[in-house]
């Protein structure tokens, strides 16, 4: 009987072996630049989610910044194009940021009551970006609620009035709310209710001692020109210094500490041999073209976001979901689709004319309600136009074609009119891409027994 051992194999038999054989150095940079193609993909989500974590957090002089750990910044206007400190941000509902330091006690979000038409949500995401939990009309219901966020090592006696305790994976928590806005004259009611979200320490709101300081914490510098680079390790090596181990990923994180990936240890590229700065390299360049490859392939967010459970160990999914639009919802919350491509499989151009349109009875169908937003190529932002409109919603006064089907005219002069209604203005340039969004998707829309009809050139 014949046997062929291909690499790949031989990789494998020779780590299980351990150290005791010498390897070829074609063996050891095939191994490191396997190990750095698999580690850019795991690690490209959560550094994505530090470099808004910089601009929010750690920078008082940017306009991102929210004030520091444990507090709201809210944000009582729709985004325009001038707000880039995320890619694909929403037009629906006004945000409300904070950043949570767990390391000493846990924190209380309390919420008020809402009306049945109100749609709120607090989107509850880990350094490792999962969705993992969830405050809101969808997911705890429209009372109000006090609810403890506390980190993977607390242990203690939970207060009366506690709804739920939602615990993190990791000690550092970012909480991203979300306000339904009914129409333009409704910003001051979402500004009200936005008032209301509150965050406490445990000790305050059990009325106990305050806890000692944390210690400061040394963050690493991004640097957006290299950050996604060879540099990309130092950085995460810090990231995980607040991550503990998860027992699924233990061998993953064994096959990384093959490249320097370790928590909290310090990482010099320059260093390294040559050989193997070189595999490096070529891994980060093979994960790269493997995520846009990918990226180009996706045609709506199922099983791109969710909680660790719902990822099911799929990194390139959750670095799909990050490429495409970080922080999106977990499905159960709202659905994402979206097309960069005209139905003759070309791409969406400034300058040309399209339509979107649902047939009778084809509306998304959502609990709460849905929106199509219009962005530019490649940086994902909203796009200036003179009519200041960047999505259309189930919440404008649409006008319905005489079938009662829904037809959407995408173009950037006006398409006539009785049609303006319908009109979302595009660049008179450029490449441009539109997603639509479901809050609160029904069965049909998880199940994919539906789907959002083709972009059509005119």
């Amino acid at each position: 009987m014949s046997l062929t051992i291909n690499r790949r194999q031989m990789l494998g038999g020779m780590s299980v072996l351990g150290g005791g054989l010498m390897m070829p150095r074609w063996l050891l940079a095939d191994e490191t630049q396997a190990v750095a193609q698999e580690a850019w993909i795991y690690a490209f989500p959560m550094l994505m989610h530090y470099q808004t974590m910089e601009k929010q957090l750690l920078d008082p002089s940017a306009a991102e910044y929210v004030g520091g750990f444990n507090r709201f910044r809210h944000y009582s206007q729709l985004y325009t194009p001038a707000n880039r400190e995320i890619v694909t941000p929403n037009n629906d509902t006004p945000y409300s940021w904070a950043w949570l330091d767990l390391r000493t006690e846990p924190q209380v979000l309390s919420v008020p009551a809402v009306d049945a038409d109100r749609y709120y949500v607090h989107q509850l995401v880990d350094q490792y970006t999962h969705n993992f939990a969830y405050v809101g009309v969808l997911s705890t219901g429209r009372e109000a609620g006090d609810y403890l966020i506390a980190g993977p090592n607390w242990q203690g006696p939970v207060p009366k009035g506690i709804k739920a305790v939602l615990r993190s994976e990791t000690e550092i928590v970012m909480l991203l709310g979300r306000t339904g806005l009914k129409n333009a004259d409704d910003m001051p009611a979402v500004r009200a209710l936005q008032q209301q979200y509150r965050l406490r320490g445990l000790h305050e709101y059990s009325g106990s001692p305050g806890p000692l300081a944390a210690p400061a914490i040394d963050w690493p510098a991004w640097e957006s020109k290299t950050g996604l680079g060879p540099s990309f390790i130092a950085v995460l090596n810090q990231i995980l210094a607040l991550c503990p181990t998860q027992p699924a990923e233990q061998a993953l994180r064994e096959r990384f500490a093959r490249i320097g990936i370790v928590p909290g240890q310090a990482f010099d590229f320059a260093v390294l041999p040559v050989e193997k700065q070189q595999a490096i390299a070529a891994g980060i360049k093979l994960a790269q073209a493997q995520l846009q490859e990918t990226a180009a392939q996706t045609r709506s967010t199922l099983g791109l976001f969710g909680n660790r459970e719902a990822m099911h160990g799929n990194y390139l999914n959750r670095a799909v979901g990050a490429y495409l639009g970080i922080y999106g919802n977990s499905v159960e919350e709202a659905f994402y689709a979206g097309s960069r491509l005209d139905n003759q499989g070309q791409p969406l151009q400034g300058g040309r004319r399209y339509r979107l349109r649902f047939a009778p009875g084809q509306l998304p169908p959502a609990s709460e309600f849905w929106s199509l937003t219009l962005y530019d190529l490649p940086d994902r932002q909203l796009v200036a136009n003179p009519l200041d409109r960047y999505c259309l919603s189930s919440r404008d006064q649409l006008q319905r074609d005489a079938d009662g089907g829904l037809t959407l005219w995408m173009q950037a002069n006006s398409p006539g009119a009785g049609q303006e209604s319908n009109w979302l203005p595009t660049p008179q340039n450029g490449a441009f891409n539109v997603i639509l969004r479901l809050y609160g998707p029904k069965q049909e829309v998880v199940e994919q027994k539906w789907r959002m009809p083709v972009v059509e050139v005119i």
